[in-house]
């Protein structure tokens, strides 16, 4: 069964593993999300959520012995969101004049750089709540103690005129652009098998079945301060961004997960968000085929993928 989350302000709330999915859509953009626990795992822990009016999407992939990945991710998911949401308020009082920004990619030491209004401050703060909220609760029970999840988000600029997106994460869970039939990774796992890939000692191909590729370097509640890499990405009308799970990852390449997407698109050269898409009800089939193909794989882990159209 499936594993998903709608989450509305004030307080958000993530359903138990038995929920079904539920494709929400704005007069902006449209999404649509699904978790599975895969074939092997005896629980899920795994979650996405999303707070549409406020353009927020999330998935956490969790880890810990017990009930320990579950805990984290679910409680990261809700910290974050939490967190964007309470800084949404503050900021409608107060008039903000956020300057563009280039694509760029950065950590937590330049956050300063940013008004306190400034989605890449919201994001960094929203992450760091995560990260102390899953650290503290951890702290407080020998039983989750060591637990972790990673995370990766999506947040839009909402300033008027601006259609900037932001990217976050920590981890080794992945955001995609599916732009004009062409699947680009826009994120970089914080992974150990990464690593060796960039200093040359492993191609991809034996990074994919290195016995360490589930060690990652960086997680969210491992540590009492985390370092996000944040992004500005510069949408187009018609992209699709792909935020997974490494459940998905493992088990489909880059070419079968753009063969799927084309394929629901209806056109190799088209995408979901296209102009004849009708909304979350063209992006839950494509969430649900993901999902599929990847247990028809043997899905040895949680399977997350969150999917969200560009108007």
């Amino acid at each position: 069964m499936a594993n998903t989350a709608t989450l509305k302000p004030p307080k958000p709330h993530i359903p138990p593993p038995a929920a079904a999915d539920i494709p929400t859509s704005t007069s902006t953009r449209s999404f649509a999300m699904l978790s599975h626990r895969g074939r092997v795992r005896q629980a899920n822990q795994d979650a996405c959520a999303a707070l549409p009016e406020l353009g927020a999407f999330v998935v956490c992939d969790g880890m810990g012995g017990a009930a320990g990945g579950e805990v984290a991710s679910h409680l990261a998911t809700e910290a974050f969101l939490d967190s964007l949401g309470h800084a949404h308020r503050i900021s409608r009082k107060a008039a903000s004049s956020a300057a563009s920004v280039s694509p760029q990619s950065s950590g937590q030491n330049d956050a300063e750089l940013y008004p306190a209004s400034h989605p890449h401050t919201r994001l960094h703060q929203a992450i760091c709540a995560a990260n102390h909220a899953v650290f503290q609760r951890a702290q407080k029970s020998r039983s989750l103690r060591g637990m972790g999840t990673t995370l990766v988000a999506l947040l839009w600029d909402q300033a008027p005129g601006n259609r900037t997106l932001w990217l976050a994460h920590v981890g080794d869970s992945r955001c995609y652009l599916f732009r004009r039939g062409v699947l680009q990774l826009l994120t970089r796992d914080h992974s150990l098998v990464e690593e060796q890939v960039r200093a040359g000692l492993l191609n991809r191909a034996q990074a994919a079945h290195s016995p360490i590729r589930n060690i990652i370097t960086r997680a969210i509640g491992s540590q009492p301060s985390v370092s996000p890499e944040i992004a500005a990405l510069a949408p187009e009308p018609g992209d699709l961004y792909l935020l997974t799970s490494d459940g998905l990852t493992r088990e489909l390449d880059d070419a079968q997960i753009a063969h799927i997407l084309a394929h629901y698109s209806g056109s190799p050269a088209s995408s979901l968000a296209g102009a004849d898409a009708a909304g979350p009800a063209a992006l839950e089939p494509a969430c649900q085929a993901l999902v599929d193909a990847a247990n028809q794989k043997g899905s040895r882990d949680n399977i997350t993928v969150l999917l969200v159209a560009c108007p």
